[in-house]
């Protein structure tokens, strides 16, 4: 005991000092714990919270699409019934990218949907409602809900620069002539109303029937820029029958369809 009250004596001063450098220490690695623990989960349990209260009546608690809302069909001028159903998350399956075909989309393209929404479709922009961090949050939690996101190999996005002759008349005349030599026309029928011999016929690949698109009625669901129209003619839309064209035209050549396809929207080739 004398021995303990001389050493308390003798180091009193450094005493102290040396119990804030273990407190000041256990601190930090407290600290660096919680960042661990806390960090990236609170992103995802925010876009969790956030999805519960706007996304899961559509897309279901698990992300696999069969929320409450179930199957939303919608009317067309020429009398067409879409039917619409919301995306699985968990098949990952994604029509709009910046990606090829089979590739997923990156995070830009995840952003871009949640943010602008989908045009004709029941998916709503949420530039006024969520904020970039919120918007943030939902991406990285939808990412949790397919193994996919960690299996894959992330692809670069394709590039996309108008050239200027898009929309001219030499460009929409090309664009015609390859319309009719891809068999374009097979689905979305000669006028491009999306009445083709095969319309009928087409299904996704959960068996549901889709339409071929009507392009006398406006815009496209990604958006009617032309630099829209080359990215699906050039990507596809994964899940459906509407291929990718990237291997099979040129750039130019799909830049033509562009100028013909914009023509039948009745858009001529100018941006949104």
């Amino acid at each position: 005991m004398k021995q303990v009250q001389g050493f308390i004596k003798k180091y009193k001063g450094i005493i102290p000092v040396f119990f804030l450098m273990l407190l000041s220490a256990g601190l930090m690695a407290t600290l660096q714990k919680t960042e661990n623990a806390y960090g990236l989960d609170t992103k995802i349990d925010s876009g969790k919270k956030i999805y519960e209260e706007r996304c899961l009546i559509c897309h279901g608690a698990e992300g696999d699409g069969k929320g409450l809302v179930g199957v939303i069909r919608r009317s067309e001028k020429s009398g067409r019934i879409m039917e619409i159903y919301p995306r699985d998350f968990v098949k990952a399956v994604f029509k709009f990218r910046t990606t090829s075909t089979g590739c997923m989309p990156t995070d830009e393209d995840l952003l871009r949907t949640i943010e602008n929404g989908i045009s004709r479709s029941f998916m709503p922009s949420t530039k006024e409602i969520l904020s970039a961090a919120e918007r943030e949050a939902v991406k990285e939690f939808i990412k949790t809900l397919s193994e996919w996101w960690e299996e894959e190999e992330p692809c670069e996005p394709i590039k996309v620069k108008k050239l200027e002759w898009v929309g001219s008349f030499s460009s929409v005349e090309k664009g015609k002539q390859l319309y009719e030599k891809m068999k374009c026309w097979e689905c979305h029928g000669h006028e491009g109303k999306g009445d083709g011999p095969k319309a009928e016929d087409l299904k996704d690949d959960q068996g549901h029937k889709v339409l071929p698109f009507d392009f006398t009625t406006g815009a496209l669901k990604r958006g009617s820029s032309p630099e829209n129209v080359y990215i699906t003619f050039t990507t596809g839309l994964d899940g459906t029958a509407m291929p990718s064209y990237e291997d099979t035209l040129e750039e130019e050549d799909r830049w033509h369809l562009v100028s013909y396809t914009l023509k039948l929207m009745q858009l001529k080739g100018r941006d949104e």
